[in-house]
C-alpha cells in the first residue's frame, strides 16, 4: 500500500507555513518520490494569522491534490510546552483555544492536533477535539505518566516524534516515554533516520510495541530533497550538516528525512519483512484516522500502491490507479 506520512513540514525548499502557493504542490511532489501517496501537511507553532493563510491554501490543493493526498491539516503546536518548545518558534506558544481551531477548520479540514496535556485548559480541550472528530497527539511536553493517562482518557489517542521533546523514562517517574512503551492505547509517532532514534531505540521500540500502535513519521522540512545549508523554520534559523538539521544550539529541527529511507532503515534494524511492516507505514495511520478504503490493499480500497526495488526506492507510485512518479526520481 502506498505509504502515509502523517507528519510533514516541507521539502524541496518549501514549507507548509510558508505562505507560497506552490508550497503544497512541491511537497506532494515531494512526497511521492518517497512513495507516500497520501500525506497530512503539519503545520508549525506560528501566529493565527499565519495559520488561516497556511489553511487557505492548503484547502486549494486538498480540492485538487495534483500529487500526493492531503485530506486534511496536522496541527503541531502552538498550544505546547514553552519549556519543550524544541524547534518549535517559543514566541508562538499559547493556551489551547477552541475558538481558533475552531475558525481553522472552518477554513480547512484538521486530522491531528499536538498538543501538550499538561497546559491550562488541555484536558478539557482534549475532550472537545474529541467531539469534532480531531485526533489529538500528545506533544512537546513536560507531562508525567499521570497526566499522560488523564488525556488519554479524555481522548489523546497518540504521541507525536516518539522520544523527542518529552519527558523521558526514569525508573521512579516513567514520564511519557515511559507511558509510550507501557500504554496499549496509543498509537507512536517514530522518525526512524537514526538520528531522532539510534538504532538500538529502533530495534527496542519495535520489539516491546504492537506493530498496531506503530506509525513511521518523517517530520521533513523544507530542507528535504535539498543540499545541506541554513533554512528558516517558523522564524527560527537551522543549519543542515551531512543531512541532520539543527538549531544552532544543536536542537533537532525536524528532519531530511525521505519516506521510503526511514521503511529500509526499520526493516535492515529490524528484520521484519514489509508485509508486517506496512502496517506502520499507512494501515495504522488510516485506521487510527478513521479513514476508510486507503493503507491496504484489498478489493474495494484506492489503489494507492508503491512499487519498490531491491533497494527500497519507489519505481512507480499509483494514486487512485495513475502512477504519478515524476520521471526525473531516482
Amino acid at each position: 500500500p502506498g505509504f502515509i506520512d502523517i507528519h510533514t513540514h516541507g521539502a524541496l525548499s518549501r514549507d507548509v507555513c510558508d505562505g507560497k502557493p506552490d508550497a503544497l504542490e512541491t511537497i506532494g511532489r515531494a512526497k511521492i518520490r518517497e512513495g507516500v501517496t497520501t500525506f497530512l501537511p503539519t503545520t508549525l507553532t506560528v501566529s493565527e494569522e499565519c495559520l488561516q493563510e497556511t489553511a487557505t491554501l492548503a484547502a486549494d490543493y486538498m480540492r485538487s491534490p495534483t500529487f500526493a493526498k492531503a485530506p486534511g491539516l496536522h496541527i503541531e503546536g502552538p498550544f505546547i510546552n514553552p519549556n519543550c518548545a524544541g524547534a518549535q518558534n517559543p514566541e508562538y506558544v499559547r493556551p489551547p483555544s477552541v475558538q481558533e481551531i475552531d475558525r481553522i477548520r472552518k477554513v480547512a479540514p484538521i486530522s491531528i492536533i499536538s498538543i501538550a496535556p499538561e497546559m491550562d485548559g488541555g484536558s478539557e480541550f482534549i475532550a472537545a477535539m474529541k467531539v469534532r472528530g480531531i485526533t489529538v497527539s500528545i506533544a512537546h511536553t513536560a507531562a508525567t505518566h499521570h497526566q499522560v493517562r488523564a488525556a488519554a482518557d479524555h481522548g489523546a489517542t497518540h504521541l507525536t516524534h516518539f522520544c523527542n521533546q518529552m519527558t523521558p523514562m526514569h525508573h521512579r517517574e516513567i514520564g511519557v516515554v515511559g507511558a509510550g512503551l507501557l500504554a496499549d492505547d496509543l498509537m507512536i509517532e517514530v522518525i526512524c533516520d537514526k538520528v531522532h532514534l539510534c538504532p538500538d531505540m529502533i530495534a527496542l521500540v519495535f520489539k516491546v510495541k504492537s506493530m498496531n500502535q506503530m506509525m513511521l513519521v518523517t517530520d521533513s522540512i523544507a530542507a528535504s530533497w535539498m543540499p545541506d545549508s541554513s533554512y528558516d523554520l517558523g522564524g527560527l534559523n537551522v543549519v543542515v550538516t551531512n543531512g541532520e538539521a539543527r538549531l544552532p544550539s544543536g536542537a533537532l529541527a525536524g528532519s531530511t528525512l525521505r519516506y521510503h529511507q526511514a521503511v529500509k532503515n526499520v526493516a535492515e534494524i529490524t528484520g521484519i519483512e514489509l508485509e508486517h511492516l506496512s502496517r506502520a507505514t499507512g494501515f495504522n495511520q488510516s485506521r487510527s484516522l478513521g479513514w476508510e478504503g486507503v493503507g491496504e490493499l484489498k478489493v474495494g480500497a484506492a489503489a494507492d500502491i508503491v512499487v519498490l526495488d531491491e533497494q527500497f526506492n519507489p519505481t512507480a507510485v499509483f494514486v487512485d490507479g495513475v502512477d504519478k512518479l515524476p520521471e526525473s526520481s531516482g
